[in-house]
C-alpha cells in the first residue's frame, strides 16, 4: 500500500523554511546581506533624493517671488550699470515689496594683507550693498552682522560665504581685516551661502559711499526686488522697460527660481541612474541567493527522499525550498531598508536638509526583495521537486 498524500499548509512552509535557515546560519546572513546592501542602496537613493528636493522645494516656495534685474556686459567682461533712476523706479511699481541693488567696483583686488600679492585675487570680486540685501534675498549671516550706519562713512566689509573660505575667515574678533583698494577694511560679518545670488557668495560687500571712493560712480549693476507673488510674471514683463526705458533690450530679467528647478531636473536624472545601479546590485545578490539554494538542495537530497517517501508532492517539496528563498530574500530586505532610512536620516541631518522617504520607498524595496527571492528560488526548487524519492534516499 502507498503512502497517503499529504498537503502542506502555508503556515507549515514558512515554518519549515525558517528551520532551513536557522540549520545554516552563517550562510543564509551572507547571503541576505547581499540582498540588504542592494535594498539598502535603492532605499537611500530614493530617500536622499527626496530629502534633498524637500529642501529644494522649500526653497523654491520661498523664492518664488524673487526676480533679478541687470545689464548686459561690457568688452571685458565687467556688468554693465543700469541707470541711476532704475532701483527708484522699480520701487514704485505697485506689485514690487522690496527691492535692493548692488553695485560691481571694478578693477579692486581683497587680499588678506597688503604683504599678498595683487594678483593672488581668490576670485573675489568687491560689491557696493544697501542695507537692505539680508532681507531681500533672505540670506542670513554667519557671524557678525550686515553693513549698518558706521559701514556708511567708515572701511567696514561683510564678506560672501566663499570669500570667507577662500581668505581663510573662519571666527571673526575685533582686528580681523582684509586689505580691499589699499585700505584695510575690518570684517564685521560672513553670510551664510545665498543659493539664489550666487555673486554675493564670492564678494566682499561695502556701503555705496565707500565704494565711490573705490571708483564706482554710484550706478547699480544687479537689482534685486521681491513682487507679489500672484503678480510676478506681469511684473517680469514690464521690468526691462522700467530698469532702462531708452534702452529695454539690454536689460536682462531673471527668476532665480529657475535655477533651482533645473538643480532639481538634474537631481532627479542621477536618481534613475544610480536606481539602475541599485537594481545591478540586486540581481547579484538573487544569483548568490539561487546558488545558496542549489547547494542546499544537493546537500539535504536524504531530506527530500524522506519527506517524499512519508508522502509529500513534488509540489510541496518546491513550495519548501521556494519559501525558504523567498523567507532569506525578505529578511535582506527588511534589514536592507532599514539600513537605508538609516543612512538617509544621517545624511539628511548632515546637509541640513529635512527627512523625506517616499512612502513607496520601503513598499517597493521588500517588494523587490521578494520578487528576486522567488525568482532565484524558481531553479532550486524545481531541481528538488525532480529528485526521485528512490534516488534522494540512497544519500541518507
Amino acid at each position: 500500500m502507498s503512502a497517503p498524500r499529504g498537503r502542506l499548509r502555508l503556515a507549515d512552509g514558512l515554518a519549515l523554511g525558517v528551520v532551513g535557515l536557522r540549520a545554516r546560519r552563517m550562510r543564509s546572513a551572507l547571503s541576505a546581506l547581499g540582498v540588504a546592501i542592494a535594498i539598502a542602496a535603492l532605499v537611500a537613493v530614493l530617500g536622499i533624493a527626496a530629502s534633498s528636493k524637500a529642501d529644494l522645494l522649500g526653497q523654491l516656495g520661498e523664492e518664488a517671488n524673487l526676480l533679478t534685474v541687470a545689464a548686459g556686459q561690457t568688452f571685458t567682461g565687467s556688468p554693465t550699470p543700469l541707470p541711476t533712476t532704475a532701483e527708484s523706479m522699480i520701487a514704485a511699481v505697485p506689485p514690487v515689496r522690496e527691492v535692493t541693488a548692488v553695485g560691481n567696483v571694478p578693477s579692486v583686488t581683497v587680499r588678506r594683507s597688503a604683504a599678498v600679492p595683487a594678483i593672488q585675487t581668490n576670485g573675489i570680486s568687491v560689491l557696493a550693498a544697501q542695507p537692505s540685501l539680508p532681507r531681500t534675498l533672505s540670506a542670513r549671516l554667519l557671524s557678525g552682522h550686515f553693513l549698518g550706519a558706521l559701514a556708511q562713512h567708515y572701511p567696514e566689509t561683510v564678506l560672501g560665504y566663499s570669500a570667507a573660505q577662500n581668505l581663510g575667515i573662519n571666527v571673526l574678533g575685533p582686528q580681523t581685516e582684509v586689505y580691499l583698494g589699499g585700505t584695510y577694511y575690518m570684517v564685521v560679518g560672513v553670510l551664510a551661502p545665498v543659493s539664489v545670488a550666487p555673486e554675493i557668495d564670492d564678494a566682499a560687500l561695502v556701503s555705496f559711499p565707500m565704494a565711490a571712493g573705490l571708483g564706482l560712480d554710484g550706478r547699480p549693476t544687479r537689482i534685486y526686488l521681491r513682487a507679489d507673488p500672484d503678480q510676478v510674471a506681469a511684473v517680469a514683463a514690464v521690468l526691462p522697460f522700467t530698469a532702462s526705458p531708452a534702452a529695454p533690450e539690454a536689460v536682462e530679467v531673471r527668476r532665480p527660481s529657475d535655477v533651482l528647478r533645473a538643480r532639481i531636473a538634474a537631481k532627479t536624472t542621477f536618481v534613475g541612474l544610480f536606481l539602475g545601479l541599485g537594481a545591478v546590485a540586486l540581481l547579484v545578490g538573487g544569483v548568490g541567493i539561487a546558488n545558496i539554494m542549489v547547494i542546499s538542495v544537493l546537500e539535504r537530497r536524504g531530506e527530500i527522499g524522506l519527506r517524499r517517501a512519508l508522502g509529500a508532492r513534488a509540489r510541496h517539496v518546491a513550495a519548501q525550498f521556494l519559501l525558504e528563498s523567498a523567507a532569506l530574500a525578505v529578511l535582506g530586505g527588511i534589514a536592507g531598508v532599514a539600513l537605508g532610512s538609516l543612512a538617509t536620516a544621517i545624511v539628511a541631518r548632515a546637509g541640513g536638509n529635512p527627512f523625506s522617504m517616499p512612502a513607496a520607498a520601503p513598499l517597493a524595496g521588500l517588494a523587490a526583495a521578494l520578487l528576486v527571492g522567488a525568482v532565484a528560488g524558481l531553479y532550486p526548487a524545481t531541481r528538488a521537486a525532480r529528485l526521485a524519492p528512490a534516488d534522494a534516499l540512497r544519500t541518507l
